[in-house]
């Protein structure tokens, strides 16, 4: 509640007393979280708690291009933007020490081999010099596979919503797999991963270029340029959504996702200063 309303430093000092007195009045322990492992961050979870850790690795696997300064950056940017609702909220924190015992041997053996520079063992603690908690959420391609059709049909939908709400608010989320959103205890959809983030009015949309060859067109390289900003919207369908009924559900809602046109106008809504309406609710 107090970060809701603007107290974010109250806001962590509630998060940290409430989770150091649960440390301290219970045995609970961390635990992996659910989900495939990132090659940014290293994340584990507290299950009685309903907050996942997330640390810095040490080296990112590739082909991830970006630096351990460029991380927190993207979660700087993401706590002075106006999320929509559709990004989780981080709390940063720093220099936190946990009793040893709340680590299983197999994480905290993981913790050391992956974020040894930022995870250390004094005595009896673990000290961690810095990570960020986020509120729990079921990753979204893990939701699909085990709800049921009506569940996973909404969760799909609001997926869509999900990337469209940040769009009108010039976020464009780069890395857009399922992996990378979560749904809420609440059934909304949410992304966590900001590896990739960026404006989207600093993207740079295009069609693919009409092969000259037929060589070209099967390469193992693109046969034309591809700047940093570039951005091919046609290439979405092929992981944004898994096949099935899903899929043609999902773009019977959104396949406009997949048309540059759609992106082009909402860069060309922001930059008239169009505010575009957002709703929390159906």
């Amino acid at each position: 509640l107090y970060t809701a309303i603007g107290h974010n430093k109250h806001g962590k000092t509630e998060l940290y007393r409430g989770l150091m007195r649960h440390l301290e009045e219970s045995d609970a322990r961390f635990a992996f979280t659910e989900g495939d492992e990132g090659m940014v961050m290293a994340v584990f979870t507290l299950p009685s708690f309903n907050v996942v850790f997330k640390i810095i690795k040490d080296n990112f696997g590739a082909p991830k291009n970006t630096t351990r300064k460029a991380v927190m950056a993207k979660y700087q940017f993401v706590f002075v933007r106006d999320r929509v609702g559709r990004l989780a909220d981080a709390q940063e924190f720093e220099h936190l020490e946990f009793p040893r015992r709340c680590y299983p041997d197999d994480l905290l053996e993981y913790l050391l081999r992956v974020a040894g520079s930022t995870v250390r063992v004094e005595g009896d603690r673990v000290v961690v010099r810095h990570l960020y908690t986020e509120r729990r959420v079921v990753p979204l391609n893990l939701f699909l596979r085990d709800a049921d059709d009506p569940t996973a049909r909404d969760a799909i939908l609001d997926y869509g919503n999900a990337i469209k709400d940040l769009a009108a608010a010039d976020i464009f989320t780069g890395d857009m797999l399922a992996k990378n959103f979560g749904v809420s205890r609440h059934g909304r959809v949410i992304c966590y991963d900001y590896d990739e983030l960026c404006l989207l009015s600093e993207c740079h949309f295009r069609r693919i270029p009409q092969a000259a060859t037929l060589e070209d067109e099967f390469a193992a390289e693109p046969w034309f340029h591809v700047g940093e900003q570039d951005v091919f919207p046609e290439e979405f369908g092929t992981f944004l959504v898994p096949p099935g009924p899903l899929r043609d559900v999902f773009l019977q809602a959104h396949g406009d996702l997949l048309d540059l046109s759609f992106w082009q106008n909402v860069q060309q809504r922001l930059r008239r200063g169009e505010v575009v309406d957002v709703f929390p609710y159906r």
